[in-house]
């Protein structure tokens, strides 16, 4: 699978290769100060999975029926949430 990362998720594009995918990040597509609509209408041309944080992207890639993960705060905070639990032993009753 094919993913285009969002602005916000540049720094993740070597990480996600390691892990088999293959990575496109806005910038490397030339995107700079570009609309939402294009960026999608892009991910959507070359059949890749957009990866966001910005809702309205989420909002325009699901309109136009294009593949996307929209990553909210809240999944963020309960990764976080997770991790500081799992690595020290923290319950929830903190």
């Amino acid at each position: 699978m094919r993913l285009l990362l969002d602005e916000m998720y540049t720094g993740l594009k070597d990480h996600l290769e390691v892990l088999g995918w293959e990575v496109e990040t806005v910038r490397d597509a030339g995107f700079s100060g570009i609309m939402d609509k294009e960026i999608v209408e892009y991910a959507k041309k070359r059949d890749r999975i957009l990866v966001t944080q910005d809702q309205k992207l989420a909002e325009l890639a699901e309109i136009l029926e294009v593949k996307h993960v929209f990553i909210s705060n809240a999944m963020v905070a309960k990764m976080i949430d997770l991790g500081i639990r799992r690595r020290y032993h923290e319950s929830s009753s903190s």
